[in-house]
């Protein structure tokens, strides 16, 4: 049940942060289209916007998503956490052996 719960809150996560992502991208791509916004440097334009979508996508991803990455921190640090103490219960009962 636990992994089903990491698992969710990852993807939920990656979507979300994939979403705002494409959501800047289309933002600045309309922008230069209306020539708000530079084209770039010759034939550069998509390497342009791609590259400043994912300069203002980051911090807002950052600020947006926190409860959702401290949701998914939490499960996977639950996981580890789980694991690290069957692998200890796995030695004891082994050196009991």
């Amino acid at each position: 049940m636990a992994e089903n719960g990491t698992g969710a809150a990852t993807l939920r996560y990656t979507l979300l942060r994939i979403g705002i992502f494409a959501g800047c991208f289309l933002a600045l791509w309309g922008l230069v289209y209306l020539r708000v916004l530079p084209r770039g440097l010759g034939d550069s334009n998509l390497l342009w916007v791609l590259a400043l979508a994912m300069l203002i996508s980051a911090p807002l991803s950052f600020v947006l998503l926190r409860r959702q990455r401290d949701e998914m921190s939490a499960r996977i640090a639950d996981k580890v956490d789980h694991a690290k103490g069957r692998l200890e219960a796995n030695r004891s009962r082994e050196d009991a052996s």
